[in-house]
């Protein structure tokens, strides 16, 4: 299985859509707590009390295994993409310009909708602000963009930093306001969960503000740095072959070995230092939250390097067939997630929001994964694009797109 790399349907590199599908599903790990709760418990699993038992092993796993790292796996493959795409379109002799911002232009109509419509934690808007910047870098070398998305992650980490230094000066009322965002009061809470137990305009306030907030400020000072950082790491991944199956399964075996233990370190250090300062605001949001990140980056790594040797072992049918699917219809997979957990979580559907604890909330993972499993693979066997990635591609080129195989 050595030649996964020159392995292609309808001219797709199989090992990226099978790397896609695996960072979909992970994603949903986390995702599912900021569609089920309240948002301050997404990033403080004290914001509504202690968590004990199950419900705080749950936690710790999806601290140590998935915040951040699937998030991180994601974007470093959508780095690759825009490279996959622009080279495609160059090596037919035509400049990818405006392709490149057409097909981002859409991408981020879709993530606005979807943020302000759906759900607040949406991240196209982000990968679409990214792709502008990122764009100019695609023709360096590997080296290069390895150099400046080393760069890119350090500001980004350093701005976090530089946050949790300078709260003494921060003016009393808006510390105050974020340390009640972090630990809110007992009407706050109240008020966040009526507003999704209710209508979909009785959500529409809360939804606004929070997607606000992450497209502005958590942006720029920091999202925004990380995220395009992660595409460059991707583009150079891309170029060292690393991505497509190509170097060994000792090189492989090594990545993940390192990337896994470098990142597990990190990721349970973390968690320990953020435990013994009590998960305040003033640490836990800034220093405390450092240790996580700076661990996804090797996570990201591990997984990559596990999918690959999986991918070139005699699982590779089996993933081919269910997990590739996924990754090709990635981007109606991602909304497909919200679609479903927002049924099942909101006023509007079944109303669930803030009944389901950390620990039972893998029984929705685990039903919501055999759905887009079994739904992607059949999809494709009917069609040629997913319905998003179908229209997606139609607005960017402006023609209505071939859709039955």
């Amino acid at each position: 299985m050595n030649n996964i790399a020159t392995t292609r349907f309808e001219n797709r590199i199989v090992s990226l859509d099978i790397l896609r599908g695996f960072a979909i599903l992970g994603i949903l790990i986390m995702n599912i707590v900021s569609f089920s709760t309240i948002s301050a418990s997404y990033s403080n699993p004290f914001a509504e009390g202690t968590i004990e038992g199950v419900d705080k092993w749950a936690f710790i796993f999806g601290e140590v295994f998935a915040n951040h790292k699937f998030m991180s796996l994601f974007s470093i493959l959508f780095g690759a993409s825009i490279l996959l795409i622009t080279q495609k379109i160059e090596d037919k002799g035509k400049s990818a310009t405006k392709t490149h911002f057409l097909r981002n232009m859409w991408l981020l109509l879709f993530g606005l909708i979807h943020a302000y419509v759906l759900w607040y934690g949406d991240i196209l808007v982000s990968y679409a602000l990214c792709s502008v910047w990122l764009y100019w870098f695609r023709k360096k070398s590997a080296k290069a963009l390895l150099v400046v998305s080393i760069i890119f992650f350090l500001i980004g980490c350093f701005l976090i930093y530089l946050q949790g230094i300078s709260l003494p000066y921060w003016p009393k009322e808006f510390l105050q306001e974020a340390r009640t965002s972090w630990q809110p009061q007992a009407e706050v809470i109240s008020s966040e969960k009526q507003a999704y137990l209710g209508s979909w305009l009785q959500q529409q306030p809360h939804r606004i503000d929070t997607a606000q907030k992450l497209q502005s400020y958590v942006f720029l000072m920091g999202n925004g740095w990380h995220i395009t950082s992660l595409m460059l790491l991707g583009m150079a991944l891309l170029k060292l072959k690393i991505l497509t199956a190509q170097k060994s399964i000792r090189f492989y075996k090594g990545m993940s070995f390192f990337g896994f233990v470098i990142g597990l370190t990190l990721g349970a250090l973390g968690l320990i230092i953020n435990y013994n300062n009590g998960w305040t605001y003033e640490f836990s949001m800034f220093q405390g939250s450092l240790y996580n990140l700076l661990g996804s980056i090797p996570m990201a790594m591990g997984y990559i390097g596990l999918v690959m040797l999986l991918a070139k072992s005699k699982y590779y049918n089996v993933i081919q067939n269910w997990i590739a699917p996924i990754g090709k219809m990635a981007l109606t997979n991602y909304l497909l997630q919200s679609i479903i957990a927002t049924l099942l979580f909101y006023g509007y559907g079944f109303g669930l929001f803030s009944k389901v604890n950390r620990a039972e909330l893998w029984g929705f993972i685990l039903i919501i994964w055999t759905i887009q499993i079994l739904y992607s693979s059949w999809w494709l066997s009917k069609f040629k694009l997913g319905p998003f990635e179908w229209l997606w591609r139609s607005l960017t080129i402006g023609k209505i797109q071939t859709f039955k195989r």
